[in-house]
């Protein structure tokens, strides 16, 4: 069985649908054996590396909300992500653009050590979603990305150049061939699609229906 699912970094349901699939896969016995490829999806490819927007007022004017219904909707996301055991203060989120964070994920995922991948990815949402740090300042994408395990150099290297960015916008017109019009999603053996932040019992019982079919 292998996963590949798309993914952005200030999805607050690609952090949650994520944590769910992957603790489906050691509740199996999956996880070690099963290659999880996180794919870049950027929610907003157009957001500014620098912003005074509060996430109330970038979701309101996203959704067409009130401030009120904006307050709301973020509050009952952050309960979702509390659910899960997850600290998801997204009204102190700021909403910048994810794609340097992108590229030090490629950068990661070319070493092929899966445990530093997955410690990048989860350092960037810590940034996002629990620090209420800027996902777009390359000071604090270092600090995170070195303190993960990266290389001090070769993310300096990432950041004051374009490179994985032509892997990035691969995995983006890879979703747009098969469809994929939001993220969360998650392909398994490049035949079974889930689609967003699915209760937990969902992503256990696919994984059963995939381990019964593929036998």
């Amino acid at each position: 069985m292998e996963i590949k699912y798309w993914s952005d970094i200030a999805c607050p349901f690609c952090y949650i649908g994520s944590t769910r699939m992957k603790r489906a896969l050691k509740e199996l016995n999956l996880y070690d054996e099963t290659p999880l490829e996180f794919k870049s999806f950027q929610l907003d490819p157009t957001s500014p590396t620098t912003t005074d927007e509060t996430m109330v007022e970038h979701f309101s004017s996203g959704h067409g909300m009130s401030a009120e219904q904006a307050t709301a909707q973020i509050q009952q996301i952050s309960q979702m992500g509390a659910s899960d055991g997850l600290k998801v203060d997204l009204i102190n989120a700021i909403p910048t653009n994810t794609l340097d964070a992108h590229r030090l994920i490629k950068l990661a995922d070319s070493t092929g050590d899966r445990d530093l991948t997955e410690k990048v990815i989860d350092a960037f949402y810590q940034i996002y979603f629990s620090n209420g740090e800027s996902i777009a300042d390359h000071d604090v994408l270092k600090k995170a990305a070195t303190k993960a395990g990266l290389d001090a150099s070769q993310v300096d290297e990432i950041l004051n150049s374009k490179k994985f960015e032509r892997e990035v916008r691969s995995d983006e017109i890879e979703a747009q061939k098969l469809g994929i019009q939001g993220a969360p999603f998650f392909v398994i053996d490049n035949k079974y699609g889930i689609s967003g932040a699915q209760p937990y019992e969902t992503f256990v019982q696919a994984l059963r229906q995939v381990q019964a079919k593929e036998g």
